[in-house]
């Protein structure tokens, strides 16, 4: 299975801001349903990412949130692409520790976000067509 096949979904989760936007402005991004990261660009390229986690700890350091995004996000960003194997990007998400990953297109740009429950439910219903069809050639339905 690859990423690709997920995208629909992947692709209502993102949200974007410009990398000269203010704080308050990706928190209002998180007020959506779902939306627990969001991706900064400049000129269409992904230049960082910022999570709740971010926001909460920069506001518990006694900043505010007209501060620009850019002195919050991280700028060290895991993406994968569409063709990607979804369990390769598993893989990475689980060694790196992350819940979310940016899709991105060939220009950098963002396309999606991968969340990890999103993933797994989706390889573990491959993993329940497999095995349907594996029963299925066992027992000698497949041959009817």
């Amino acid at each position: 299975m690859f990423v690709e096949q997920m995208l629909s979904r992947a692709s209502e989760r993102l949200a974007i801001v410009d990398a000269g936007a203010s704080l308050k402005d990706a928190a209002s991004l998180m007020a959506r349903p779902e939306t627990d990261l969001v991706v900064v660009c400049r000129d269409g390229a992904i230049t960082g990412v910022v999570t709740k986690t971010d926001i909460v700890a920069h506001i518990s350091r006694g900043a505010d949130l007209g501060a620009p995004i850019d002195t919050v996000m991280r700028r060290d960003v895991t993406t994968c692409r569409a063709s990607d194997a979804l369990g390769d990007v598993m893989q990475v998400m689980k060694a790196r520790g992350h819940h979310r990953v940016p899709i991105v297109d060939d220009s950098q740009g963002p396309v999606g976000i991968v969340y990890a429950r999103d993933a797994l439910q989706c390889l573990l219903e491959e993993v329940e067509i497999d095995d349907d069809l594996l029963r299925d050639f066992i027992s000698g339905v497949g041959y009817r």
